[in-house]
């Protein structure tokens, strides 16, 4: 199974960028998939999931401005923010987590590297 997050880089406050995780060896139509981040001293947290059946979650802070998306043809899932701000800065990853609706839920996967996303104000 490999995960690559891709995508990051610096954008202006108020700016919006797309995140894409392309995977080998998972099924989107047997997982669920999510985006998390980490920023600097924090905790590494599920932002944005969507399960098997296409359901999606979003965490209080990103909903409204963040859509997660997947096309299973390409094997690759898209997280789209706008209205990006300051706390938006982090690494952001993507994995298969045993749940879409907790904060810190158990991943199935190993992490991969990840795609930081710098915000400037």
């Amino acid at each position: 199974v490999q995960l690559q997050a891709s995508g990051g880089g610096l954008v202006q406050a108020g700016g919006s960028l797309m995140l894409s995780c392309t995977v080998s060896g998972i099924s989107f139509r047997e997982n669920a998939m999510a985006w998390f981040r980490q920023a600097p001293g924090k905790q590494r947290e599920l932002i944005a999931g969507i399960n098997a059946s296409g359901w999606r979650n979003y965490l209080d802070s990103v909903k409204g401005r963040a859509t997660i998306s997947r096309d299973s043809a390409k094997r690759t899932m898209y997280l789209q923010m706008n209205s990006l701000t300051a706390e938006d800065t982090a690494v952001y990853y993507c994995n298969s987590p045993y749940s879409i609706t907790i904060k810190f839920p158990g991943v199935r996967f190993s992490w991969g590297q990840g795609t930081l996303v710098i915000v400037s104000s």
